[in-house]
């Protein structure tokens, strides 16, 4: 399929009675189109990996096209510029999470935009390098713990921002960081708690939800578990 195709689909999935409710949840409605992501997730499969097609399918600018691009883009296709080029044009909470854990966190330069990234200025490239640190957390299965113990420090510097999209992707990548293992749970709780000193409302917030969900229960058990069977 080409993007004129791929496009065609879309417009027919199009339901505009979601882009409302996506709306409600701070969902861009600026060229969404109200299509599902289990749709998305089955037009993907039917297309297949195809780098160009992605490349195509962002340059429409079309929400949920831009989605797909990075569910059917080959991340080892992808080079630096790419990635510069697509962050820039985040402009939706939802395009910035499901690009980055679909694609750029599969990409050779993850690890490398995560630190630069959280260092921006800009609101949804910012929430870009702390979703990459999340997704991080989760897919690479093989990466050590102090790759990741190298962005506690991003983390508690950039507690303190007050934008809703920045303070709940910092929240996500210390919670999911703390997921990860024994060892790094104890390294998210320490830097929870330091962040939990500073005079910032956002970064009380931050520390309480992040110590709430890693010091439970649950989690505790997980983790442990998962360190005795290692030992």
């Amino acid at each position: 399929m080409n993007s004129e195709e791929v496009v065609a689909q879309l417009r027919a999935l199009a339901n505009p009675a979601a882009v409302e409710g996506m709306a409600r949840y701070g969902i861009n409605p600026a060229g969404t189109l109200g299509v599902s992501m289990p749709a998305l997730r089955a037009l993907a499969r039917r297309t297949g990996k195809d780098h160009q097609l992605a490349q195509d399918l962002w340059e429409t600018g079309l929400h949920e096209a831009r989605i797909l691009a990075g569910l059917v883009d080959d991340p080892r296709e992808v080079d630096e510029e790419q990635l510069e080029r697509w962050v820039k044009d985040f402009d939706s909470w939802d395009v910035c999470d499901q690009v980055c854990s679909n694609l750029f966190d599969r990409t050779s330069f993850a690890y490398q935009k995560a630190v630069e990234w959280s260092g921006r200025s800009e609101e949804f490239v910012k929430r870009a390098g702390f979703v990459l640190m999340a997704g991080l957390a989760v897919h690479d299965k093989k990466a050590r713990d102090e790759q990741f113990e190298g962005f506690l420090p991003l983390i508690l510097r950039e507690a303190v921002d007050e934008r809703n999209f920045v303070k709940k992707a910092v929240n996500w990548a210390l919670r999911g960081i703390g997921k990860r293992n024994r060892n790094l749970n104890t390294r998210a709780l320490e830097t929870a708690r330091k962040i939990a000193q500073l005079d910032s409302k956002t970064a009380r917030w931050i520390a309480a939800d992040a110590e709430r969900e890693l010091s439970s229960a649950k989690i505790q058990e997980k983790v442990n578990y998962e360190g005795a069977q290692r030992s």
